[in-house]
């Protein structure tokens, strides 16, 4: 049987125990109703320079000027056992054609008992440990959701997580099960994820498995690739010292493009440490590196298509559905935007910095960012080039927060041939963002 069967087979099996529990708790108990309304508005204005793929003779594509925004209204609801969300969601850039897209983010309901059983089903964020792996990319203005059902247990040492989806673009009858372009890049998804914190000690573990089922294709004659994710991740708090750690492996197998024939052996890994330290109420500082396996045999031509010289496995880690604005680069060169071309050499990261907060409600972030590929390039060196990053964010109000960013980095003729852009190796980035979510209504019963 294959692992997205087995999985679902026992997240059923788990979506059974949280209602038979809930049933047999005839009382509500003392928890009153509560209903709540919430609103957000957010708007960024951006203007950056060279760095993303474009045509080298192009040379208008390497600046760009624009302003986006998101608007949010969301409906909550609690009781003893029951509770429910429903967010609408508008995001688009400002004169946009069609005016911007507009859509639920969140539809979910949920039913718990009092043992630490729950079951949520509908459409939901799935923010997990840093968020590297699962995480709401909040950043962009579209975030992140899923259509899962999603059972567990909670109490003060143990969380465990099982969570299953399986998507379809529209309810045929007729048509078979061939599923791209829709709301997801997945068809099925299977998850388990456990953490455990210990009572005595400032420590969290947290480990996780995935079994992710990717279309490959035509609706005429197509097959389900799955890969697999498992690792681990560590945070321990001693004091003013905060240490994180990650790992995580993929295997299975991955499609250069979505071929039905061009599946090949996935075998990636990646992993991360960090280092904060509280010196007083004002200054803290941190540290890290990031190391993303990237495919073997890769080249680097001084034209046409980047990508590997031997087809014989893929040795490049995916972020998954992690919010990759948050770890590799603010400029989002990596991970977000692709290289020209297929495949990647993977990312390599060193990085430093400190965050001041002067008086209550402003604090600023300095980092300095070394960036390389993680396997060997053949026609030039593993450099891509060295980014420093300022951020600043004042409260207003209460609800109201405004945020201000600047990025600079100095590529290398690597960074210039992988993203196959015209910029001179001067790559800027500013934004400037005003962010407003206030509590509209509230009321209990």
């Amino acid at each position: 049987m294959k692992y997205h069967q087995i999985f679902f087979l026992f997240s059923i099996s788990l979506w059974m125990v949280p209602l038979c529990g809930w049933a047999q708790e005839n009382n509500e108990g003392d928890k009153p109703n509560e209903l709540t309304v919430d609103a957000q508005l957010m708007s960024r204005v951006e203007e950056r320079k060279g760095g993303l793929p474009g045509n080298v003779s192009d040379k208008d594509e390497n600046r760009s000027h624009f302003i986006s925004g998101r608007a949010r209204m969301s409906i909550g609801y609690e009781k003893e056992h029951l509770s429910f969300k429903v967010t609408a969601q508008h995001q688009g850039v400002w004169g946009a054609e069609g005016g911007g897209k507009f859509n639920i983010y969140e539809a979910w309901t949920q039913l718990k008992n009092n043992n630490g059983l729950f079951a949520r089903v509908g459409r939901q964020e799935l923010v997990y440990d840093d968020e590297r792996i699962l995480g709401n990319n909040d950043w962009a203005m579209a975030a992140m959701y899923h259509d899962v059902l999603k059972v567990g247990y909670e109490n003060d040492k143990h969380q465990f997580h099982a969570i299953v989806a399986y998507n379809q673009n529209s309810s045929n009858v007729y048509g078979g099960t061939f599923y791209q372009n829709g709301s997801q890049s997945y068809k099925s998804m299977q998850t388990a994820w456990y953490h455990y914190q210990m009572p005595q000690y400032p420590l969290g573990v947290s480990l996780i498995f995935m079994n992710i089922g990717m279309e490959a294709g035509t609706a005429d004659d197509y097959n389900t690739i799955y890969q697999q994710l498992m690792g681990g991740y560590v945070k321990w708090r001693p004091g003013n010292l905060s240490l994180e750690a990650a790992y995580y492996l993929q295997r299975g197998k991955a499609s250069l493009d979505y071929s039905i024939n061009s599946s090949l052996p996935l075998k990636a890994w990646m992993a991360s440490v960090k280092a904060s330290y509280q010196f007083n109420s004002q200054l803290s500082g941190y540290c890290g590196f990031d190391y993303l396996s990237g495919d073997k045999d890769f080249t680097v031509p001084q034209m046409g298509n980047i990508g590997l010289t031997k087809h014989s496995k893929m040795s490049a880690f995916t972020s998954v559905f992690g919010s990759t604005h948050k770890f590799y680069g603010a400029m989002d060169f990596f991970y977000v935007s692709a290289y020209y071309g297929t495949c990647s050499p993977g990312l390599q990261k060193f990085y430093l910095g400190a965050i001041y907060k002067p008086f209550k409600g402003f604090s600023c972030d300095a980092s300095y960012h070394y960036l390389a590929t993680s396997s060997q390039l053949q026609e030039v060196d593993k450099t891509l080039g060295h980014e420093v990053e300022l951020r600043s964010s004042y409260q207003l109000l209460k609800d109201a927060t405004i945020s201000l960013g600047f990025s600079y980095m100095k590529g290398t003729e690597t960074m210039e041939l992988l993203k196959r852009s015209t910029d001179k190796h001067q790559l800027l980035w500013g934004w400037l963002m005003l962010n407003i979510s206030p509590r509209i209504f509230s009321t209990k019963w």
